[in-house]
């Protein structure tokens, strides 16, 4: 479930970039796998997904909004779900690296 804490304000103007996604005119089952899908099947519907994202005039918003709150499901900003965990997984590997001190 997405952490709803880190869910901005109902203030049009930070959701304003979801009216131009490119995924709007798209079916969303596209966006979200259905119970169970696995291999090739899942494979292919994330790609066919990335594929409208890559066109996306936003997605790098979309992106930084689904990191941002952890979004739990689904295509986002042309990342899986898998995708996102390992970012998550990069960017707390990169927060313990310190720099050594000379």
């Amino acid at each position: 479930m997405a952490e709803i804490s880190r869910l901005p304000g109902p203030v049009a103007d930070l959701w304003e970039w979801q009216m131009q996604g490119a995924c709007r005119e798209a079916d969303d089952t596209l966006f979200f796998h259905p119970e169970g899908e696995r291999g090739p099947s899942r494979r292919n519907r994330d790609n066919a997904a990335k594929a409208i994202c890559a066109s996306c005039p936003v997605i790098q918003s979309c992106k930084e909004h689904a990191l941002a709150v952890r979004e739990p499901y689904g295509v986002w900003g042309g990342m899986t779900e898998d995708e996102r965990e390992a970012e998550y997984t990069r960017r707390r590997g990169a927060a313990r690296v310190l720099p050594i001190a000379s």
